[in-house]
């Protein structure tokens, strides 16, 4: 995979977060329950395209993320290293 889809109308933020056990929390805790499966995905992203977001602290030290408006999705898919890969998945 080598973009996110486009958020839906009542997604305005896109979360990336910054560490794979959060990730794991939202995927398995949150995203199982909402709509039947998780998964949990690695990638990097240019550092000069990151750098104009401020790390977002979302109810905890250990959950942050940075919060990319749905308008800024494509030039935030662009400026992805690489492959996005899944590493964890739950059904």
């Amino acid at each position: 995979m080598r973009a996110f889809p486009p958020r839906l109308p009542d997604q305005p933020i896109f979360y990336p977060v910054l560490s794979e056990d959060y990730a794991i929390k939202i995927a398995r805790d949150w995203n199982v329950p909402a709509s039947g499966a998780g998964f949990v995905t690695r990638f990097e992203v240019e550092r000069k395209f990151i750098a104009k977001y401020d790390v977002q602290e979302a109810g905890g030290r250990a959950h942050l993320e940075y919060w990319i408006p749905a308008k800024h999705l494509d030039d935030f898919n662009a400026a992805i290293v690489g492959q996005i890969e899944v590493v964890g998945s739950f059904p």
